[in-house]
């Protein structure tokens, strides 16, 4: 792919979610889920791979799907309210479509069985792109729409998410798999909260951008695509392997890292709202999350040479950690103490 062509597939994708985040239309927020779509892949299937064409196959059809449930429920909202405005979305009907298409488009589960595949047929990059900014537009519709949205509904969601994304990352050995279902965990958690208090959301889903970014890159530039190359990556890049082992601790929500913040004010949140024994759950289910993290932390920084691995060992090198890494390592890693201050400006 030449640069330009990358270029306006970039531009394309940060116009499309601009236009969906800033719209009170239907119509608009459609049109700019579409561009979202046709701007990703060609950048899911840039390789020519066979299994980068199967992932933009899979991609397209599970979100051109979603788009339409979009439309068909902004239209079936406008047939018996009169109102195309996002945050007049009032019909029951039109609310259960709804949150089945953002399901769709998130890969919250039952519809999470796209992301993993789609995930590993692509670049570490385009990897970071569909776990972060591809799920900004569909998680500010959650947002705009919460208030009408069925409880219950998300709610149950959102614990199969979590129980899901853990159980299904035990048995993993490539590090694109795992991170996809550590992102269907973390959309569980994203979920819960949504009707109670939409902003707490929002919190947990920067966070969340945050501590993926910088383990999508940390593993993209010491080019590990699965744990058998993890635990070589130590003689090559030190620092950042024990950055990463941080940024996955963070990941797995324990303190005193970052990670811990948004699941600490979400299970408060849940508890003031009666939901105590929820609250339990999905702590509970969030342990087997922390058993994959640990695992790739182990691999990364625990399990020295010499291994009963079959890769060779690979010469350390002198480069340089890029600074946008170091920055967002950082954030993922150090956030907690000034935490009154981030629930003060939430």
């Amino acid at each position: 792919m030449t640069p330009q062509a990358k270029l306006i597939f970039t531009i394309s994708l940060f116009l499309g979610t601009t236009i969906t985040i800033t719209s009170n239309h239907w119509i608009t927020a459609w049109a700019g889920l579409e561009m979202n779509t046709l701007a990703i892949i060609p950048l899911i299937s840039k390789s020519h791979h066979p299994r980068s064409i199967e992932a933009a196959t899979k991609y397209f059809l599970v979100q051109a799907a979603a788009s339409a449930l979009v439309l068909f429920s902004g239209m079936t909202n406008a047939w018996y309210t009169g109102q195309w405005d996002i945050t007049q979305l009032t019909h029951p009907t039109s609310c259960l479509i709804l949150t089945a298409a953002i399901a769709m488009k998130l890969g919250l589960a039952p519809f999470h069985f796209w992301f993993p595949e789609v995930l590993q047929g692509t670049s570490l990059i385009t990897g970071l792109l569909l776990s972060t900014i591809m799920k900004f537009p569909p998680i500010t519709l959650l947002y705009l729409t919460s208030h009408s949205l069925n409880p219950s509904l998300l709610t149950f969601m959102a614990v199969l998410s979590t129980a899901l994304g853990g159980w299904m990352g035990l048995n993993q050995t490539q590090t694109r798999k795992i991170m996809a279902f550590s992102s269907i965990s973390h959309l569980g958690w994203m979920s819960i909260i949504i009707v109670y208090n939409p902003k707490l959301a929002l919190l947990n889903f920067y966070l969340y951008m945050t501590m993926t970014a910088a383990t999508f890159l940390t593993l993209n530039s010491m080019k590990v695509l699965k744990l058998s190359t993890l635990m070589t990556a130590w003689a090559k890049a030190p620092s950042l392997s024990a950055m990463l082992m941080l940024t996955l601790l963070s990941l797995a929500g324990l303190p005193p890292l970052t990670g811990f913040l948004p699941k600490w004010l979400i299970l408060q949140e849940l508890t003031k709202q009666s939901m105590a024994s929820t609250a339990v759950v999905i702590s509970l289910l969030s342990l087997l999350g922390l058993f994959f993290y640990l695992r790739l932390a182990y691999c990364a920084t625990i399990t020295l040479p010499p291994h009963t691995t079959n890769h060779m060992k690979q010469w350390r090198t002198s480069k340089s950690i890029p600074t946008l890494i170091a920055i967002l390592v950082a954030m993922s890693l150090l956030l907690l103490p000034i935490s009154p201050m981030i629930i003060t400006i939430v």
